[in-house]
């Protein structure tokens, strides 16, 4: 309140009360979460000891243990031979061409020297008897030539 003037008398006045009016949010807020209940309620067992003793507690079912899953039809060692055997022949099949390039190339350079040396022989056999029929070359008659305490006297 303002402190008025003291020649002033204050007067009597009504008191307003103001209530504030409360916005609407734009977006309505999630409401908080509840724990929900379950749907039903378990069943309450009780038991009674052979002492005479009354047990009260809920049924527990029992934990069932999962499924085993079947084995496959074939096992995986099988699968793994199976594998290593189709490896294995791709392998013998690159070397089985292998061993033919080899065994081909070495007939191949067998033939090339065989050649050679028919070739070669050929033309030495054509200068050895050539040189007789063209008068090429000494010729010697051994008949009349004396042989004396390993000398040669003609």
């Amino acid at each position: 309140m303002h402190l008025e003037h003291a020649h002033n008398t204050p007067a009597l006045r009504s008191v307003e009360v103001h209530h504030p009016t409360p916005l609407a949010p734009a977006v309505p807020y999630a409401a908080p979460l509840v724990p929900v209940q379950p749907g039903t309620v378990p069943a309450v067992a009780s038991v009674v000891l052979p002492d005479g003793r009354v047990v009260t507690g809920y049924a527990v079912t029992p934990v069932q243990p999962e499924p085993v899953a079947t084995p496959p039809a074939v096992s995986r060692t099988a699968v793994n031979v199976a594998l290593g055997g189709v490896g294995f022949l791709a392998v013998c099949g690159g070397l089985l061409l292998l061993t033919t390039f080899i065994t081909a190339l070495t007939a191949l350079i067998t033939q090339l020297i065989t050649l050679a040396a028919v070739i070669f022989g050929g033309w030495i056999a054509v200068q050895i008897f050539s040189s007789n029929r063209h008068g090429a070359g000494t010729t010697v008659n051994i008949r009349k030539a004396v042989i004396k305490r390993n000398r040669f006297y003609q």
